[in-house]
């Protein structure tokens, strides 16, 4: 296609009018990057005018690393009777939370695997543990597949689970386990997972109950163009039916340490590319993330300039990521300059974007406070 022909279509879009799939496709066949990115910071110029832009502090914990599933992409997971397989002890977690809450962190991302026999009253005991010691903390916690697992484990509806862990605390869901919502893609790298209609199920009945989630997108493995872009396609059309999503956030796929090992990783050109086409396309999800985490701060930075309105979080610990060898660590400081250096002021807010006193925010930089990747319990080589 000629850049003409891209560039007509750069300019429809930016003129107001929803990306098409096929026009999306062949955004991200053509190699026109800076215009793709130029047009998807002129969209978010309009949905984001404010004079900052925003980043988070929290923590991602994984309770568990045992996992019935089996993910050729993961380098974190064990299966139930591996010896180096854990549920994190009560009392490290809630010291986790502590640690997070004494530096200024108001989220925890709570995460972890499938469990076969973990009941649906342990998670609901972990929750009101959480919010009885710690009110202020928002759990943003457990996948689309681990509570769909839940139905599995429970054989209870899943709404009915869904407003259960509600009522005990759970305060909203990340977007873990979406990879590709295509079916072909989920069944040729994993197997005992939940399907795409289930994924999207899952964050529809939360939706209804005016909770409210992220979506995101693993690429860069065994999926097709025209996949990536029905992955975003599905959650478009979830979001205009509830409104739900708060944010996207996409990353490449890290191969190191997985059974796809052998597929060759993808650069930050692809990446690059790849947020700004979702930034385009997902007309109706308000924030798009930097995935500084797989990327690096260079490149995290340069995200707010094709498409990202947020660089995300902090991330004072990182388990899955880090497990396929990518590990990126910024401080505070360093998160705060990546947005200051584009003329933006850098803003805290909470998990549904809303600003947060971020006065402390300049103490702990003086105190070049540092994110870690570690974990209390058998060591694993490396995020959602």
């Amino acid at each position: 296609m000629t850049e003409n022909a891209i560039q007509k279509i750069l300019d429809s879009v930016t003129d107001g009018h929803r990306l098409s799939r096929a026009d999306a496709v062949q955004l991200l066949e053509s190699n026109c990057l800076a215009s793709i990115g130029k047009a998807a910071n002129a969209v978010t110029a309009k949905l984001h005018p404010e004079p900052y832009r925003t980043y988070n502090i929290d923590r991602n914990i994984n309770y568990t690393n045992i996992c019935t599933a089996v993910c050729d992409f993961c380098a974190f997971y064990r299966g139930p009777k591996d010896p180096e397989g854990y549920v994190l002890d009560r009392n490290i977690l809630l010291k986790k939370i502590e640690e997070t809450v004494a530096i200024g962190g108001d989220q925890i991302l709570l995460q972890g695997g499938m469990h076969p026999t973990l009941p649906l009253e342990w998670y609901e005991e972990l929750l009101r543990d959480i919010k009885s010691q710690y009110p202020e903390v928002n759990v943003h916690g457990f996948s689309p597949p681990e509570l769909f697992h839940l139905t599995k484990v429970t054989k209870l509806p899943l709404l009915e689970i869904l407003e259960r862990l509600a009522a005990a605390g759970l305060g909203s869901l990340p977007g873990g386990g979406g990879e590709i919502l295509v079916d072909r893609v989920r069944e040729a790298m994993t197997r005992g997972k939940v399907m795409s209609d289930d994924w999207l199920d899952v964050n529809r009945k939360w939706h209804s109950l005016g909770g409210r989630s992220t979506a995101t997108m693993m690429y860069g493995h065994i999926e097709t163009l025209a996949e990536r872009i029905e992955h975003l396609d599905r959650l478009r059309e979830l979001q205009d039916e509830t409104g739900g999503f708060t944010a996207f956030i996409c990353w490449s796929f890290q191969p190191d340490n997985t059974e796809m090992a052998h597929i060759p990783p993808t650069g930050s050109f692809e990446y690059l590319k790849t947020q700004a086409v979702a930034r385009l396309y997902l007309d109706n999800i308000p924030n798009i993330q930097s995935s500084w985490v797989t990327q690096g701060r260079d490149i995290g930075q340069l995200a707010l300039l094709f498409g990202a309105n947020d660089m995300g979080s902090l991330m004072l610990e990182e388990n899955v990521v880090s497990a396929a060898g990518t590990v990126h660590h910024l401080t505070l400081d360093q998160m705060r300059s990546a947005i200051s250096e584009l003329g933006w002021e850098p803003r805290r807010r909470n998990v549904f974007y809303e600003l947060v006193d971020d006065r402390s925010d300049e103490a702990l930089e003086t105190g070049h406070h540092q994110s870690t990747v570690s974990i209390d319990l058998p060591v694993l080589a490396s995020a959602t």
